[in-house]
């Protein structure tokens, strides 16, 4: 029973997916499939590369806690290092885990690219929108 609801689940979110990315309807509407790509891939490597780059932190010392008050250290694992970026740079925060050190330097940079860049991709399919009506 719960497989099946997990199926239709799937089937839920992928149907509403692909409505979004067909349903033309406002005629001005542009949206543009390499654009998107190219942002899911830019930030799949961000994600990536931060990931990396706080294990090669980790390897200094602690850079992740439960919270301030405990500072009770987080294992260093690839799952949990890719969890923390992926909730710092898509500006999730749940504040399971917090940053220390130098880590929190490197937390609000990919937040900070997390926000920008999405918003240059709005804003560039924008401009081409533009241009397409020109």
């Amino acid at each position: 029973m719960v497989q099946a609801l997990f199926i239709v689940a799937v089937i839920f979110i992928a149907a509403n997916l692909v409505y979004f990315f067909t349903n033309k309807t406002y005629r001005k509407s542009y949206f543009s499939t390499a654009l998107f790509f190219q942002l899911f891939f830019v930030l799949t490597g961000v994600l990536l590369g931060f990931t990396v780059l706080y294990y090669l932190l980790s390897l200094d010392g602690v850079i992740l806690v439960t919270s301030l008050s405990s500072r009770e250290p987080v294992e260093p694992t690839f799952l949990d290092l890719l969890y923390f970026s992926g909730e710092t740079l898509l500006s999730v925060g749940y504040g399971d885990m917090l940053p220390v050190g130098m880590a929190r330097f490197f937390a609000l940079l990919e937040s900070g690219i997390g926000i920008l860049l999405p918003t240059a991709y709005f804003l560039k399919a924008m401009d081409a929108s533009r241009q397409k009506e020109d």
